[in-house]
């Protein structure tokens, strides 16, 4: 596969220019960005999935929906349906896509949740409705520079930086690393939850942040309990052999998590937003009719189970979050100051 990418390398080459010849002309203004009196803060990355945008735009949706009408704009990624579509309790993921559908079932009594590919239009549509949200996340928006948002947080994980990275197809970078000076803030997700002083001082020197730029570390962490027609403490899992379904970029921190408890692990993988057929639900039923364990579980992410609800039995879901390892309150003071002289 290494191989493959480098001798792919003179089409990387043509894709950086094309899409760094794009930003210029967003840049001098030859293209037109569109910006708006109120917050908007776009969450996205440089590189392609995996770097923890969903549980980013959940930290910002508990941090920010207690003092104002909040609203999220996805472009809802293999959804079946075209145009602005607010997310409601009849859409299936299929519908809206799979992070959308996640974010509603979570949080839809704190925040309005909405899909368009054109992220102009969704915000104009948003802000017409007569809830009108307040602030406006933009998730997975860093290359989608119709919009200008008011703040841009870069996501990176930590195993794969972007500074490390190359153009896609070579690499995972969407853009140039260039592209990452458009960040207000700069997140290095994913890390290892006793990452040393050293370590995070190393990593900053790497990336070389700009003055107006400001970096951040966070961990994964995972819930205690299992969800799904009832919650199971997941040390009641210890020793016991378990289905695990995953359709998401990069499932070994979750795997890693599991293996680190104790709990036997037989892992069926998917790929990414993967639309689940019938002959997948019948394969995932036969393992889980083959396995010999007293708790009998088929576990899968939280954007997997919008995917599998109702598919399958004994059907669980292990909630992540998103945690910083430090400078939490800063990171809380940076965007609330935003928001609050945004609206004043």
């Amino acid at each position: 596969m290494k191989v493959i990418r480098f001798l792919l390398f003179p089409i990387a080459v043509i894709y950086d220019i094309v899409t760094s010849i794009r930003n210029i002309l967003f840049d001098k203004n030859f293209y037109k960005e569109k910006s708006f009196a109120f917050p908007v803060i776009a969450v996205g990355n440089l590189s392609v999935g995996g770097t923890g945008k969903s549980p980013q735009i959940e930290y910002l949706i508990r941090l920010l929906s207690k003092n104002y009408k909040l609203a999220t704009l996805s472009r809802g990624y293999k959804r079946k349906t075209k145009g602005f579509q607010i997310v409601t309790s009849k859409h299936l993921a299929e519908d809206v896509g799979d992070e959308p559908l996640q974010f509603y079932k979570k949080f839809n009594d704190k925040v309005t949740v909405a899909v368009d590919a054109n992220r102009v239009n969704g915000i104009q549509e948003l802000i017409k409705q007569t809830n009108k949200p307040e602030v406006i996340l933009l998730d997975d928006a860093f290359q989608h520079r119709k919009v200008k948002a008011s703040l841009y947080v870069l996501l990176t994980k930590y195993e794969d930086l972007y500074v490390n990275d190359y153009i896609l197809p070579t690499g995972n970078l969407r853009e140039s690393r260039r592209g990452a000076k458009r960040a207000d803030i700069i997140i290095v997700t994913k890390c290892p939850d006793d990452l040393s002083d050293k370590e995070q001082k190393d990593i900053i020197k790497k990336i070389n942040p700009e003055s107006y730029q400001e970096l951040f570390f966070t961990t994964i962490s995972y819930d205690t309990k299992l969800y799904g027609n009832q919650n199971i403490l997941i040390d009641k899992l210890i020793g016991e052999e378990i289905i695990v379904v995953t359709g998401i970029a990069n499932p070994a921190p979750f795997l890693q998590f599991l293996k680190s408890k104790n709990i036997k692990v037989r892992h069926l993988k998917f790929s990414d937003h993967h639309h689940f057929t019938k002959g997948d639900i019948e394969k995932i039923k036969l393992e889980y009719n083959n396995i010999v364990s007293l708790g009998k579980v088929i576990l899968t992410t939280e954007k997997d189970f919008v995917r599998l609800e109702n598919r399958v039995d004994n059907l669980f879901y292990l909630p992540i979050e998103s945690s910083f390892l430090t400078n939490k309150q800063k990171f809380d003071t940076i965007i609330e100051g935003h928001v609050t002289t945004m609206l004043n």
